[in-house]
Protein backbone atom coordinates (compact mmCIF):
# COMPACT_ATOMS: atom_id res chain seq x y z
CA UNK A 1 0.00 0.00 0.00
CA UNK A 2 1.23 3.58 -1.12
CA UNK A 3 1.20 6.88 1.23
CA UNK A 4 -1.51 7.67 -0.63
CA UNK A 5 -4.13 4.96 -0.13
CA UNK A 6 -3.26 4.89 3.56
CA UNK A 7 -4.53 8.50 3.80
CA UNK A 8 -7.42 7.53 1.57
CA UNK A 9 -8.58 4.80 3.88
CA UNK A 10 -8.39 6.48 7.48
CA UNK A 11 -10.36 9.80 5.76
CA UNK A 12 -13.30 6.72 4.93
CA UNK A 13 -13.12 5.58 8.20
CA UNK A 14 -13.16 9.18 10.24
CA UNK A 15 -17.17 9.63 10.60
CA UNK A 16 -18.39 13.54 11.79
CA UNK A 17 -19.47 13.52 15.12
CA UNK A 18 -22.85 14.68 15.62
CA UNK A 19 -24.66 16.13 18.43
CA UNK A 20 -27.30 13.34 18.49
CA UNK A 21 -24.48 10.54 17.77
CA UNK A 22 -25.00 7.63 20.12
CA UNK A 23 -27.57 9.54 22.31
CA UNK A 24 -30.04 7.87 23.73
CA UNK A 25 -33.30 9.39 25.08
CA UNK A 26 -31.70 7.65 28.58
CA UNK A 27 -28.92 10.44 27.82
CA UNK A 28 -30.51 13.12 26.69
CA UNK A 29 -33.34 12.78 29.38
CA UNK A 30 -30.20 13.06 31.76
CA UNK A 31 -28.40 15.83 30.18
CA UNK A 32 -31.70 17.65 30.50
CA UNK A 33 -32.67 16.99 34.17
CA UNK A 34 -28.67 17.45 34.97
CA UNK A 35 -28.43 21.23 33.11
CA UNK A 36 -32.13 21.97 33.40
CA UNK A 37 -34.24 23.37 30.66
CA UNK A 38 -36.68 26.47 30.23
CA UNK A 39 -39.83 26.68 27.94
CA UNK A 40 -41.48 29.61 27.78
CA UNK A 41 -44.34 30.79 25.29
CA UNK A 42 -47.17 33.37 24.97
CA UNK A 43 -50.57 32.19 23.34
CA UNK A 44 -52.85 34.86 21.95
CA UNK A 45 -56.57 34.54 20.82
CA UNK A 46 -57.70 37.52 18.88
CA UNK A 47 -60.71 37.88 16.38
CA UNK A 48 -59.95 41.27 14.48
CA UNK A 49 -58.17 43.32 16.61
CA UNK A 50 -59.14 43.03 19.79
CA UNK A 51 -57.52 40.46 22.25
CA UNK A 52 -59.25 37.68 23.71
CA UNK A 53 -57.17 35.72 25.72
CA UNK A 54 -53.72 35.19 26.24
CA UNK A 55 -51.85 32.67 28.06
CA UNK A 56 -48.57 32.81 29.41
CA UNK A 57 -46.74 29.30 29.81
CA UNK A 58 -43.27 28.81 31.67
CA UNK A 59 -42.20 25.18 32.26
CA UNK A 60 -38.96 24.61 33.75
CA UNK A 61 -37.65 20.57 33.51
CA UNK A 62 -34.79 19.96 36.09
CA UNK A 63 -33.97 17.41 38.38
CA UNK A 64 -34.77 17.80 42.05
CA UNK A 65 -31.28 18.45 42.89
CA UNK A 66 -30.88 20.82 40.05
CA UNK A 67 -34.04 23.02 41.51
CA UNK A 68 -32.65 22.91 45.00
CA UNK A 69 -29.65 24.35 43.86
CA UNK A 70 -31.43 27.29 41.76
CA UNK A 71 -33.33 27.55 45.12
CA UNK A 72 -36.59 26.13 44.15
CA UNK A 73 -37.89 23.66 46.28
CA UNK A 74 -41.85 24.55 46.80
CA UNK A 75 -43.32 21.30 46.90
CA UNK A 76 -41.52 20.15 49.96
CA UNK A 77 -43.91 22.35 51.73
CA UNK A 78 -46.71 22.11 49.91
CA UNK A 79 -49.60 20.37 52.04
CA UNK A 80 -51.22 18.40 48.80
CA UNK A 81 -48.01 17.21 48.04
CA UNK A 82 -47.21 15.90 51.56
CA UNK A 83 -47.42 12.51 52.85
CA UNK A 84 -48.78 14.30 56.05
CA UNK A 85 -51.40 16.51 53.49
CA UNK A 86 -54.30 15.24 55.34
CA UNK A 87 -52.66 15.79 58.94
CA UNK A 88 -51.76 19.18 58.06
CA UNK A 89 -55.43 19.93 57.05
CA UNK A 90 -57.17 18.60 60.34
CA UNK A 91 -54.66 20.28 62.39
CA UNK A 92 -55.08 23.35 60.53
CA UNK A 93 -58.93 23.28 60.76
CA UNK A 94 -58.56 22.55 64.41
CA UNK A 95 -56.81 25.48 65.03
CA UNK A 96 -59.12 27.86 63.02
CA UNK A 97 -61.95 26.12 65.17
CA UNK A 98 -60.13 27.63 68.26
CA UNK A 99 -59.47 31.01 66.88
CA UNK A 100 -62.70 31.70 66.64
CA UNK A 101 -64.24 30.40 69.46
CA UNK A 102 -61.56 32.30 71.56
CA UNK A 103 -62.62 35.68 68.95
CA UNK A 104 -66.58 35.08 70.54
CA UNK A 105 -65.08 34.56 74.03
CA UNK A 106 -62.98 38.07 73.24
CA UNK A 107 -66.37 39.66 72.29
CA UNK A 108 -68.45 38.68 75.44
CA UNK A 109 -65.96 39.67 77.75
CA UNK A 110 -65.63 43.12 75.64
CA UNK A 111 -69.58 43.21 76.24
CA UNK A 112 -69.44 42.36 79.85
CA UNK A 113 -67.41 45.07 80.62
CA UNK A 114 -69.27 47.58 78.90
Amino acid sequence: MTGQSLSRSASTNRQMATATQGSTLVDVLERVLDKGIVIAGDISVSVGSTELLTIRIRLLVASVDKAREMGINWWENDPYLSARSQELLTANEQLQARIESMEEELKLLRSQDS
